[in-house]
């Protein structure tokens, strides 16, 4: 099962906006993308709510992950977006 793991660069964390963009993004990707961070069960990474129960500040470390075709795009899309600062860079 492909993976990524990412540090969180919006300067809110995985937050608010930043939350919105993402899940938003996940949730046009081929496949289902799951999203966790240490101590905590992975969630859908197209789900806001889901996101939100992460409590993943900046600088936290996240681990995404997928399987199917077109796995390896959509973490690469969606791993290029949690290194960004949401909060400025869009």
């Amino acid at each position: 099962m492909p993976e990524r793991t990412v540090k969180i660069a919006s300067t809110s964390g995985l937050h608010a906006r930043p939350a919105a963009i993402f899940s938003q993004a996940a949730s046009e990707q081929m496949v289902e993308v799951t999203i966790e961070k240490a101590g905590a069960a992975p969630v859908r990474a197209s789900s806001i709510l889901k996101l939100l129960t992460l409590n993943a500040d900046h600088g936290d470390v996240v681990t995404l992950r997928s399987e199917g075709e077109g796995a390896d795009e959509a973490l690469d899309a969606l791993t290029a977006l949690l290194e960004k600062n949401l909060d400025e860079d869009l």
